[in-house]
């Protein structure tokens, strides 16, 4: 199968925009979600997907209460359509793979924690040094696609396996027990009289929250989330002890750590990158930073 399908399809009716307008729907599954991707209004997005139906002369997709869902032949097109965006990207990042300009926009990942007590200073710096460049962070739990380009370069903990992904071991982030300024370390062992901020359900088993239940196996759970810095403030209010890493807990001046006995368990963070991206001068600016300020 080709992409010009049918009689009615000319080859100059079909356009990358209305591609990406499909694309963004078959992911998103609804008009309005696909419109906030792509920074359209839903009208113009309903509107250039019945243009690019008629075109077709293929319905591609069912709408349906719950949102739109993909026609056997929007499931044909999706694939020719995901090949088509592939190849337009690598050629993107291979151009800016070659670039030797230090300016432009550089995207960046990580958790919303990280992004602020270890990335923030950190851009800032090279920010003075690059000013030409600007600097988009996002912060949330979402893993944005390398490949997609929805990010220049990722902070994460856990390592990457992608083929096309160039990845290294960034830092060990320690972790410690804190509790709120003036406040006595609970009882190690036992745990009995504490109360605990700890991880949502959703992620009860990493690591820090399996240490928590293992050494104060009779502490009260307070409060749960899967916010670090919301953990963070319900322990300064004194609402719990609380496992955090250290760069939150030791920036914060209404948190003491306590020793039990033993640390809890810490966290490798990975940064990677697209391989297409490996000579971009703005990605390698800010690979040396990453260098300089946390050397091995």
């Amino acid at each position: 199968m080709q992409i010009c399908m049918g009689a009615r399809m000319g080859p100059d009716r079909l356009e990358w925009s209305d591609l990406r307008i499909f694309l963004a729907i078959a992911r998103a599954g609804t008009l309005g979600a696909a419109a906030r991707q792509l920074g359209q209004t839903q009208p113009t997005m309903g509107r250039r997907l019945r243009a690019l139906e008629r075109a077709l002369g293929k319905t591609l997709f069912q709408r349906t209460a719950g949102g739109f869902v993909l026609t056997d032949d929007g499931s044909l097109v999706l694939a020719h359509a995901e090949r088509i965006e592939e190849e337009a990207l690598a050629f993107r990042r291979k151009l800016d793979g070659q670039a030797q300009q230090l300016d432009g926009l550089l995207r960046v990942s990580s958790s919303e924690w990280f992004g602020v007590y270890v990335l923030a200073p950190l851009l800032a710096e090279f920010g003075r040094r690059h000013p030409r460049v600007v600097v988009e962070l996002l912060t949330d739990a979402r893993l944005y696609s390398l490949a997609r380009r929805e990010a220049d370069l990722v902070f994460r903990i856990k390592p990457f396996d992608e083929p096309e992904v160039v990845s290294r071991r960034l830092l060990h982030i320690p972790y410690a027990l804190y509790g709120a300024l003036g406040s006595a370390a609970p009882q190690a062992g036992d745990g009995r009289g504490a109360r605990v901020v700890t991880m949502d359900t959703a992620f009860a088993e990493m690591p820090d929250a399996q240490w928590l239940r293992r050494v104060l196996p009779q502490a009260q759970v307070a409060f749960r989330s899967n916010n670090r810095e919301v953990q963070a403030q319900l322990c300064v209010q004194g609402a719990g002890y609380a496992v955090l890493p250290r760069p939150i807990g030791d920036a914060l001046s209404g948190l003491v750590a306590h020793e039990l006995g033993e640390p809890p368990p810490g966290r490798n963070t990975y940064v990677g990158y697209h391989r297409d991206l490996r000579r971009a001068p703005r990605i390698r600016a800010l690979l040396d930073l990453l260098g300089e300020r946390f050397a091995a």
